[in-house]
């Protein structure tokens, strides 16, 4: 196609062995001309728009961030209530002697620890300091949540198994590695 878009008028008219008047050249110069038409590339027809154009009324839903507790493969987990520790702990004997009261005291250092970093752990904690921002607009004498509150706490995860049913695991929250 492109030797022939080189060729001049009079050069088609040759190769085809008409004179210019003739209505075969008029109708080779047409379909030509068409065929060239089809080959341009035409532009897209797709509108983008900038994300600071859009209006919140139009995304209801943008602010809110994804929740990674809702995804099918992450296990369910939730924090064990600081008074329930013991109970929850109890069947893996994490009890020891305390070096300076000699009184038993729960061993939790003992157990897989987790970054408080975790995505998991930084969806319990906005979850839970939500829920204690409501009660203390609702309580003026609700005492807030300190600071800290989050580190060494128990984290319970319960997976679903085909062989066990549903097994229980549990975690110590940690800051550091």
């Amino acid at each position: 196609m492109n030797d022939i878009k080189a060729l001049t008028s009079d050069e088609i008219a040759v190769a085809l062995g008409v004179s210019k008047e003739d209505d075969a050249f008029q109708l080779t110069m047409d379909v030509l001309g068409e065929i060239g038409a089809r080959r341009k590339k035409r532009r897209s027809k797709k509108i983008t728009i900038r994300s600071s154009a859009i209006d919140d009324d139009d995304m209801p839903l943008s602010n809110i961030k994804f929740n990674v507790l809702n995804h099918e493969i992450v296990p369910h987990q939730e924090l064990v209530a600081i008074e329930d520790e013991e109970s929850a702990l109890a069947p893996w004997n994490l009890f020891e002697l305390d070096d300076e009261t000699g009184e038993p005291r729960l061993a939790k250092e003992l157990l897989p620890k987790i970054l408080i970093t975790d995505p998991v752990i930084q969806v319990i904690k906005e979850a839970v300091e939500k829920e204690d921002m409501a009660k203390a607009a609702e309580d003026p004498d609700h005492l807030p949540l300190p600071a800290g509150w989050l580190a060494d706490r128990v984290l319970k995860v319960v997976r679903k198994s085909p062989s066990a049913g549903v097994s229980e695991a549990y975690r110590l929250i940690v800051e550091g590695s």
